[in-house]
């Protein structure tokens, strides 16, 4: 059940880095959710540690932990953005 819960949330921030990159309806939004969910994980994974904040991975809900992932959704959705322009 944690999984998916996990990766509703993970959608949800992909969703919501989308809206903020602005690729919404250059990449799909199913490419969206997933590479957010992809980078909500990575960026989970990798810049929580550096931040000091526990991970959505974690079960733990708090807004810096959901900042993290957003900030990760929205570094792999800049570089998928930079790859598709190629």
């Amino acid at each position: 059940m944690n999984f998916i819960i996990w990766l509703i949330a993970g959608a949800v921030v992909g969703w919501v880095a989308s809206m903020i990159m602005h690729t919404n309806s250059q990449q799909g939004l199913l490419l969206d959710i997933v590479v957010g969910i992809v980078g909500a994980f990575i960026g989970g994974y990798f810049l929580s540690p550096i931040f000091g904040v526990g991970t959505i991975n974690q079960n733990n809900f708090s807004m810096p932990a959901l900042l993290v992932s957003l900030l990760g959704a929205i570094i792999l959705l800049a570089i998928v953005k930079l790859l598709r322009r190629r």
